[in-house]
C-alpha cells in the first residue's frame, strides 16, 4: 500500500522560500499523478499544484502560478513543491495526494492516498 510522508513545512517571512517534499514508500511514485493540495483554517481546501506520471506535465492553480514549481525525483521516490515568494495568504496546511495513473500525460488534484500534512506559516 502506498504510504506518502510530507516533510519541509516551516514559518517563513513574506517573500521567503520553502521546499516541501512528498516522499513515497510502497510503490514507485513515477507511475502516481501526484498532487498538492492545501487547507486554511476557515476555508475549503484548494488544489495547489498536479505533476503527471508521463512527460511530466504539471498544472498549477492561478494563485500559484510563477511562485511554486513542481517536480519529481523518481529514483529519489520523492516529488518537491519548490514554494517562492510565499505571501500571508499561502499559509496553510499542505498535502500531498496520489491516484494511480501511469503513462498519462494530464494530471489533476485529486488523490487516493494522502500523508499526514505540513504547516506552512508566512508572516512577518
Amino acid at each position: 500500500q502506498l504510504q506518502l510522508v510530507e516533510s519541509g513545512g516551516g514559518s517563513v517571512q513574506p517573500g521567503g522560500s520553502l521546499r516541501l517534499s512528498c516522499t513515497a514508500s510502497g510503490s514507485r511514485l513515477q507511475n502516481w499523478n501526484i498532487a498538492w493540495v492545501r487547507q486554511a483554517p476557515g476555508k475549503d481546501r484548494e488544489g495547489v499544484s498536479c505533476i503527471s506520471t508521463n512527460g511530466p506535465f504539471a498544472d498549477y492553480a492561478d494563485s500559484v502560478k510563477g511562485r511554486f514549481t513542481i517536480s519529481r525525483d523518481n529514483p529519489k521516490n520523492t516529488v518537491y513543491l519548490q514554494m517562492n515568494n510565499l505571501k500571508p495568504d499561502d499559509t496553510a496546511v499542505y498535502y500531498c495526494a496520489a491516484d494511480w495513473a501511469p503513462y498519462l500525460n494530464v494530471c489533476a488534484t485529486t488523490g487516493t492516498y494522502w500523508g499526514q500534512g505540513t504547516q506552512v506559516t508566512v508572516s512577518s
